[in-house]
């Protein structure tokens, strides 16, 4: 019986498709038994070259610090049982040996009963005296005395040897990250070089076609290779030493050498793409043939970064990371990074977490952890927790964010209102000055260029005006821009304020219809005439805007009831809608001129829209709130926003 050879080839691709997604703990349990226990490689560095390091060893002590017994303040050395009596009715009288003791200077006379020597701050205490008495407390008495008028008790203003650090104490144990304090800690000690954990070398390759370094130019369908950049930071943030091998194409024999000659000269290696199994993907295939025993793991149960792949090979880890940039640098936060730090012989991470109400519902997969990457903004009853939606394709998920947060393998979603445990990517929350939630426009980062440059931190969450009025109701923003008509008044936004609400006027933009320069089916029509020869046109393909968004509104309002082909397609910006189009994946959509015109599409006028700002009330009087209603009213913005394509209000 003959086999179809499309068949062999799709049933060979089935088989190589993930045999067993392993729970995240697993994986990682598996990935860290392949590899550990082992020791640390060290290398000794000089102490002005340890900023960083993790020590490979114990320090302990050679000598006392100080060396030996110090005063503490400038005055003299004394006995103390001279001065017992002394007081302001009952001055006692010192005569003053013939030295005095600085810094570095050795004392040579002995403090006898009734005598006294003058001693600078850190200068070492002579024999026979036992306490220092501030030189404040003292009046001269002739040329060579002093006269005492207030008691001192035994080692008052005296550091004794050993006080600080004692000869044979364990000074910094091993695994300990030097900073300035420990460096100063050594030096104290005379130590001019240590033994500390070598950073591991590791190899950083991205793979794919697509792939074009920063600075080159990009060819139709091919992108930046971000994956490179990033990795390779965060593998030096870690206590590794990246080594960036650049973008090898999808062949076979090109990308099993990069990987060969990596493993060769570095002690780890760390990939991006090429883990999904489909027919582009070579990196898993290769492992098989790079050394024992192999492939770890591959397919773990998390989203993002189901594709994952753990490998070890002769001793070295080798890692696949899924080519989308958020699934990649979560991935190698939270699954690389504890084995990462073994390696370089540095202490697990410390994360620290808070808790946060999710404002809104949170879809999930059923048998996969996800992890939600999350913004905080600060209502009146605490914390809000906003998820990025952003997909794992998207860099500024991961950069953006303040933390994430776990949605268990057996729940379907997080419902509005459930109080979660955010992990912060930071040590602390860092709170925004101003908080804007709604539907996002150029034109704001226009207004806010003035805030940035007085030092002021603001967040923008892009929900749409339907999203935004919602959070300005519940409290959890300064500002709601939202551009929604209504019907019924045949006005914009006013209708949707409710009491602890106000609107602030912003600008207006004009809407209208977008398509590729030539298309007869559009060119030197009006908006109506325009949408109707698209209905009738099945070949005609639309791209529409994500519900909540004001532009939906007006779209379905134009439609009817019409659904065309490209309806469901649901992008959430106005570039995103014009991508679409100047990129033939569709051939019109609704977007507003000034994005139109940069993409050098054709704009037909449909109406101009008033994009305005709720703002709430309770709000009104922080700095923050006043800084930016000065800068939209400025005559800067105004001029920004009229030479962008808008009209100010």
């Amino acid at each position: 019986m003959s086999t179809n050879p499309q068949s062999q080839i799709r049933s060979a691709l089935e088989q190589e498709q993930f045999l067993k997604i392993l729970s995240r703990e697993e994986a990682l349990a598996r990935f860290e038994a392949a590899l550990f226990p082992r020791a640390v490689p060290s290398e000794m560095r000089k102490l002005d070259a340890t900023l960083g390091a993790a020590l490979a060893e114990d320090i302990t002590a050679a000598i006392d610090v100080p060396p030996f017994d110090r005063s503490n303040v400038d005055g003299f050395a004394v006995r103390s049982a001279d001065l017992a009596a002394a007081g302001e009715g009952t001055p006692r009288c010192l005569t003053l040996n013939g030295e005095t003791i600085h810094c570095g200077t050795a004392p040579t006379l002995q403090v006898a009963a009734g005598t006294a020597t003058p001693i600078a701050t850190g200068g070492p205490l002579p024999r026979g005296a036992d306490s220092v008495v501030m030189v404040e407390h003292t009046q001269p008495a002739g040329l060579d005395a002093i006269d005492v008028r207030r008691a001192v008790s035994p080692g008052q203003f005296v550091s004794y040897a050993g006080s600080d650090i004692a000869r044979g104490e364990a000074l910094l144990r091993a695994g300990t990250i030097i900073g300035s304090r420990e460096i100063g800690m050594l030096a104290a000690c005379g130590i001019a070089e240590v033994t500390v954990a070598r950073r591991p070398r590791v190899a950083v390759i991205s793979t794919g076609d697509e792939l074009v370094q920063p600075g080159g130019a990009l060819p139709p369908a091919a992108i930046y290779d971000t994956n490179g950049a990033i990795v390779a930071a965060a593998i030096d943030e870690n206590g590794g030493e990246a080594v960036f091998l650049g973008a090898i194409p999808d062949d076979e024999a090109k990308l099993e050498s990069a990987m060969r000659s990596a493993l060769a000269e570095s002690d780890m290696l760390v990939l991006s793409g090429g883990t999904s199994k489909g027919a582009g993907d070579l990196s898993h295939r290769i492992i098989g043939r790079l050394g024992e025993p192999g492939i770890i793991a591959h397919g773990v149960a998390l989203k993002p970064g189901k594709p994952l792949c753990l490998a070890v090979c002769d001793g070295k880890p080798v890692v696949i990371l899924p080519g989308f940039p958020t699934s990649a640098m979560f991935t190698f936060h939270d699954m690389i990074v504890p084995v990462l730090r073994k390696l370089a012989g540095l202490p697990p991470r410390s994360d620290a977490k808070v808790s946060a109400t999710v404002p809104v519902r949170i879809a999930s997969e059923l048998g996969r952890t996800e992890f939600v990457m999350v913004s905080l903004v600060e209502s009146r009853d605490g914390l809000i927790a906003y998820p990025s939606g952003k997909g794992s394709g998207a860099i500024t998920s991961f950069a953006q964010a303040d933390g994430f947060l776990r949605i268990d393998a057996l729940a379907d979603q997080m419902p509005a209102g459930t109080e979660a445990e955010v992990t912060l990517f930071t040590p602390h929350v860092r709170v925004p000055d101003l908080v804007i939630v709604g539907s996002h426009c150029t034109g704001l980062d226009l207004v806010t260029a003035q805030l940035a440059h007085a030092s002021l931190t603001l967040r923008s969450i892009a929900v749409g005006s339907l999203g935004g009025l919602a959070a300005a109701k519940r409290g959890e923003c300064d500002f709601a821009p939202i551009h929604l008509f209504d019907d019924k008044s045949e006005t914009y936004n006013s209708p949707y304020l409710v009491e602890g609400l106000e609107l602030v006027p912003g600008w207006r933009r004009m809407q209208g219809i977008v398509f590729r320069k030539g298309d007869s089916r559009f060119e030197g029509l009006g908006a109506n005439e325009a949408i109707a020869a698209a209905l009738v046109d099945p070949a005609c393909i639309m791209v529409n805007r994500n519900q909540g968004a004001g532009t939906r509104i007006l779209i379905d309002r134009l439609l009817g009831g019409a659904r065309p082909e490209g309806y469901w397609n649901q992008p959430r910006s106005h570039n995103a809608v014009a991508a679409a189009v100047a990129q033939r994946r569709a051939d019109w959509g609704m977007t507003i001129a000034p994005v139109a015109h940069a993409a050098g599409l054709g704009f037909i006028p449909l109406a101009e829209e008033h994009y305005d700002f709720v703002l709430v009330s309770a709000r009104k009087d922080r700095p923050a709130v006043r800084a930016f209603l000065d800068a939209l009213g400025s005559d800067e913005a105004r001029t920004a926003l009229e030479r962008a394509g808008f009209r100010p209000a």
